[in-house]
């Protein structure tokens, strides 16, 4: 009996733990800024679409830390002050800012030497901005998420960015949000503004949420098969029209889902993240879920069941796969 009342305390705590349900928390990543596609936008457009979804950040009012390709602050290889200007209002609004490569450069493709160019050309204008509010690049986003083919270019490049003061922004929620973004651009860049058009706009952004939701759903899973536990989430989305249109419903929808939003310091304390980038030596870019079950050679079955994009969101974006 006194053995069973030592353990009482122990067991109440349990289930506890078990009646909460996972601790379910999740931090926003945005690349491609100032803005994904920019050489498709006319200025005051750009201005508009910018402040838009300035505006739903504010809304939503969660840690966000954003990944810039310096190439896009230029026109006609001149940097252009307004442009600047856009990666300040992240600032102004309390977001951190990352490097994402001056030119979007795949590092599978091109290899370690040109990849290194590119990166340290990419940090330009971004160092000095951060500069002249006391910060330094913390951070750094793998374009399509490629983080090298072999063991040894990314030990070469776990080196190089340790020496240039960056840690890798892994992500575990890998979507095809770049896909619907490309078809909801393509609609309002194409179509003549109208009643059909808004109805073609309000069915993407009505089925994005639910397919991101979805996205979410699916990696907490595979978090819990591989790892025993709801991981701290990083998810991967861009600077683009649908999230100018949708950010705040998405994150109250996924707060409705039970998550907190944190920063993405927060969630890369979570020992798992120690891990890096291992597992995956082809070329292209999976979830880092998904690299650390190929090191533990998980069996096909594992990465089954990942929502697609449904087929008439590809045809508007023109793409084929995602």
């Amino acid at each position: 009996m006194r053995s069973l009342l030592r353990a009482l305390p122990l067991l109440l705590l349990s289930l506890a733990v078990h009646a909460a349900g996972p601790d379910r928390r999740i931090a926003v990543t945005i690349d491609d800024l100032p803005w994904a596609r920019v050489d498709k936008i006319t200025p005051p457009d750009l201005q508009a679409r910018h402040q838009a979804l300035q505006q739903q950040l504010r809304r939503a009012g969660v840690p966000v830390i954003g990944f810039v390709n310096e190439s896009k602050l230029e026109v006609d290889g001149q940097v252009r002050p307004e442009r600047v200007q856009m990666l300040r209002d992240w600032l102004d609004a309390g977001y951190e800012l990352g490097n994402h490569t001056y030119s979007h450069m795949d590092l599978n493709a091109q290899g370690v030497a040109a990849f290194q160019q590119d990166f340290l050309r990419g940090e330009q204008q971004l160092r000095p901005l951060l500069a002249e509010r006391g910060q330094v690049p913390r951070y750094m986003r793998h374009p399509y998420l490629r983080a090298g083919r072999t063991p040894e270019d990314r030990a070469l490049m776990d080196t190089f960015y340790a020496v240039h003061g960056y840690r890798i922004a892994p992500v575990t929620v890998d979507n095809g949000e770049w896909v619907w973004a490309f078809a909801y651009a393509n609609v309002m860049n194409e179509q003549p503004a109208g009643p059909a058009r808004e109805a073609v706009l309000e069915r993407l952004r009505k089925g994005y949420v639910p397919y991101m939701l979805n996205k979410v759903d699916y990696y907490e899973q595979q978090s819990q098969v591989l790892l025993g536990y709801a991981l701290p989430q990083v998810w991967l989305m861009h600077a683009n029209e649908l999230n100018a249109a949708t950010f705040a419903e998405l994150v109250a929808a996924t707060k409705r889902r039970g998550y907190r939003f944190i920063s993405l310091d927060e969630a890369l304390r979570d020992p798992a993240y120690a891990r890096g980038s291992e597992g995956y030596n082809g070329r292209f870019g999976p979830s880092w879920l998904h690299r650390w079950a190929m090191a533990e050679k998980k069996p096909k079955e594992f990465y089954a069941g990942e929502p697609t994009v449904p087929a008439w969101v590809m045809q508007l974006a023109k793409v084929e796969s995602e």
